[in-house]
């Protein structure tokens, strides 16, 4: 039985067996197109239209992203989420078949019997796996049919656009967004009803979470109503809590005394650390509490920052009241409303100066 057994070069103790000549496999079954040219370049054909169709679903990705409303419904669904989904999985989809069919049909076809070998590779065999490689290339036909490379190279290029166009809802850089909507006149309604909100209907030391009236009214003033994602957007940015304390407990920096109404102040809902929303409120000391970082600050210091990873005070609001007795801002924060950023300092020497 040893007979068929011979050493090759193999470690000490161990005895490596010659492959075997005929393993038995079956004869060779050429396919169509290997045999036929006309059947090969239809093949090729084929492929090319699915990689170029593929390419057309990532541009109409793009399309779709700035043309179909986030608020439209299809069948049910979200209308943009669905037509960003169908052409965006359509075009991958359309890539895989494309190359499942390039390899079924053209790529070079012919039984490979490797032997084994130790874990580490030889120099030999780093060479021999290049040649390999490089005839791979070479098989495949990608040098010798431009088409097929061509429309492949399109479609990976064109899978890239979706890509960058969907940063686009990473959103605007905070700097670039120093104004809320909040302006003189706005009147400050309950973010829950959306009724507007009178200085007597608050009790001291009650805290209301709030927004600006103009998500809620009509446009009879010419004001352009908010609906939908862009109503969110601007519910989010422009969020505010209103508390009422006792106004001898107020201390008013310069320039601040008549920002509140009979002890009712407005501070912004963004902590300024990294942007939570923040109205956990402690009506003893004054306080607000952070819920991410526990940045803590003092709504009867002008929104001082006393504890936690904050560095800059709460926006405050300056408020007043309408004809009709309602609150009502009295401007748009004077500060930035963003979580803090390196640039902020410079963009509010930059605001301050043109205000």
């Amino acid at each position: 039985m040893t007979d068929d057994l011979e050493p090759t070069g193999a470690s000490e103790g161990t005895v490596a067996h010659e492959p075997i000549g005929d393993p038995g496999l079956p004869e060779h079954q050429w396919r169509p197109t290997d045999v036929d040219a006309d059947l090969e370049r239809r093949a090729e054909r084929q492929v090319s239209t699915l990689f170029g169709l593929g390419a057309l679903l990532f541009l109409g990705f793009c399309v779709a992203y700035f043309t179909v409303d986030a608020d439209q419904t299809f069948l049910g669904w979200n209308g943009q989420n669905f037509a960003l989904g169908a052409t965006f999985g359509g075009g991958l989809l359309l890539i895989g078949v494309g190359i499942i069919q390039w390899a079924k049909k053209l790529m070079g076809d012919h039984e490979i019997v490797e032997e084994r070998h130790p874990s580490a590779s030889s120099d030999e065999d780093r060479t021999a796996v290049m040649i390999d490689v490089n005839a791979g290339l070479n098989e495949s036909g990608i040098a010798r049919r431009p088409m097929i490379r061509n429309s492949l190279l399109l479609s990976l290029g064109a899978l890239g656009l979706p890509v960058i166009v969907a940063l686009r809802d990473l959103g605007p850089l905070p700097h670039d967004q120093r104004r809320t909507v909040w302006k003189k006149g706005m009147r400050v309604v309950n973010d829950v009803s959306g009724t507007p909100i009178k200085p007597e209907q608050l009790q001291v030391g009650q805290l209301v979470n709030a927004e600006p009236a103009i998500l809620f009214e009509e446009d009879a003033d010419g004001e352009r109503v908010l609906h939908g994602t862009e109503a969110l957007q601007v519910k989010s940015k422009a969020a505010v809590i209103v508390v009422r304390m006792r106004p001898e407990d107020i201390t008013p920096s310069k320039g601040r005394e008549n920002w509140g109404v009979d002890g009712i102040l407005c501070y912004s809902k963004i902590c300024t650390h990294v942007g939570c929303p923040i109205s956990l409120w402690e009506q003893q000391t004054h306080h607000l509490l952070c819920p991410c970082h526990q940045s803590t600050f003092d709504l009867a210091d002008n929104g001082k920052v006393i504890f936690g990873p904050a560095h800059r005070p709460l926006p405050q609001l300056p408020l007043g009241v309408d004809s009709e007795g309602y609150l009502i801002a009295m401007s748009d924060f004077p500060e930035i409303v963003a979580p803090s950023y390196p640039e902020l300092a410079r963009d509010q020497k930059k605001l301050d100066k043109n205000s």
